[in-house]
């Protein structure tokens, strides 16, 4: 029988202490309601909560367990490297070591900064935009979630779009004012947005293949004309790979669109799970970064040494074993595929979205290609769907508005199971 029992009692014992009994929104489970699963371990593609159920893992620490939960390579590198000091606040070799291996792998970065988090990356990310410009403004996309740092959070993604959050108290109308947004895949949006804000758009970012309203491509020649409009106007055009970098290719989607950004951000899946991020991109631009230039950025635990050998092991396996990012992409497009034929044969409205190991189901007779159609699914089914999965033992994401990321872990029998588990859920919804 199917219990969740521990975590009740830990979820009310948490609200007493830290707000709404989590630390970091959406895990409250309140977009799709219940009880949030209090997690004791994890090990390859299974997540165990304190209740002592097991689940097939499809959020991967949102993203960075590319190859698994405690992948012993990784586990033994931070094992053996704690032991000389969690952290020195001073440089180290495997600094050098770890903006060595990014460069080698990405296209388009001469130079690379390390942080401590996709925030934090994305956020000096445009501090550098505006510094190198001398602009103000930016644009970014309905939907698209580059963390909470202010200029982000007008009309976002992710938990923001979850919590059905339209204007955060506490960002300023100065900050909101220079945040133009536009609907993801409309170009001619962007294009009334920069004629109307001539020489004052510092850098537009986006998500090059969205995660944070589900899983949404980008249409053809949406990503070359944002390119090219960037060319025309001296705009820095930047690429949050926080969850494509690595995972769509091992040069991220820069490589696998064949597109090239002038700046790029990254998150914990450069430090194989570990608080961690990284801002890079071109030399003209990475120089104006203190303390080359006037741009200011620090942190006592940027280039965290324990991070550090984390990511360096993950990225040299994935740089290393090329086919371990192909093999994860024919185990999604085999869920896909399997889905796809469950979902059909219950005569539910649905799209299924997916690139490499990143997809997405919604519930939906329309096509899904931006914020506004992705709001429009049937996501109270989506919330039934989540629970009757989770009963089966399969973890999805605790939203509509959040993409599936898969791990190289899981089995084929576990997508088989995965599979028939949907097919049981969709005849009870």
């Amino acid at each position: 029988m199917y219990s969740i029992e521990k975590s009740k009692e830990l979820f009310a014992r948490a609200q007493e202490s830290i707000p709404g009994g989590v630390n970091s929104p959406v895990r409250a489970f309140k977009s799709v309601g219940g009880t949030p699963l209090f997690i004791k371990n994890a090990k390859g593609a299974y997540l165990y909560d304190v209740d002592g159920n097991q689940y097939i893992d499809y959020i991967a620490s949102w993203g960075p367990m590319i190859l698994g939960h405690a992948f012993e390579p990784v586990v033994k590198a931070i094992q053996e490297y704690a032991v000389y000091s969690t952290s020195y606040g001073a440089p180290t070799e495997l600094e050098i070591k770890m903006a060595e291996l990014i460069k080698s792998m990405v296209p388009n970065v001469d130079l690379i900064r390390m942080v401590s988090s996709g925030t934090e990356a994305c956020m000096s990310a445009i501090r550098l935009a505006r510094g190198y410009t001398g602009r103000n403004k930016i644009i970014k996309f309905e939907g698209h979630y580059h963390g909470h740092s202010d200029s982000f959070l007008v009309k976002a993604g992710s938990g923001v779009a979850t919590f059905n959050i339209q204007t955060v108290p506490g960002v300023t109308a100065g900050v909101a004012n220079d945040t133009l947004t536009a609907a993801y895949n409309n170009l001619e949006e962007v294009k009334a947005l920069v004629a109307a804000n001539k020489n004052e758009i510092a850098a537009i970012i986006v998500e090059p293949v969205a995660g944070n309203m589900g899983c949404i491509l980008p249409q053809p020649g949406f990503l070359e004309g944002l390119r090219a409009i960037c060319d025309e106007e001296g705009i820095v055009f930047i690429f949050d790979e926080v969850m494509t970098g690595f995972r769509l290719s091992t040069g991220g989607a820069q490589a696998r669109l064949n597109i090239n950004a002038d700046l790029v951000t990254y998150g914990k899946v450069i430090g194989g799970g570990m608080p961690v991020g990284a801002f890079g991109g071109k030399r003209a631009i990475m120089e104006k970064i203190a303390p080359l230039g006037g741009v200011y950025q620090a942190g006592t635990l940027s280039g965290n040494p324990i991070a550090m050998i984390a990511g360096y092991t993950l990225l040299s396996t994935l740089k290393n074993n090329p086919n371990l990012l192909s093999e994860l992409d024919e185990k999604t497009a085999y869920l896909h595929k399997g889905l796809e034929k469950v979902l059909a044969a219950h005569g539910k409205p649905y799209r299924i979205n997916r690139l490499g190991s990143m997809i997405s189901v919604h519930f939906s007779d329309h096509d899904v290609i931006d914020f506004a159609t992705a709001a429009a699914a049937n996501n109270d089914k989506f919330k039934a769907f989540f629970h009757k999965m989770l009963e089966k033992g399969i973890y999805l994401p605790p939203s509509p508005f959040e993409a599936w990321f898969l791990n190289n872990a899981l089995s084929y029998e576990d997508l088989d199971r995965t599979i028939l588990a949907a097919e049981q859920s969709l005849g009870d919804i």
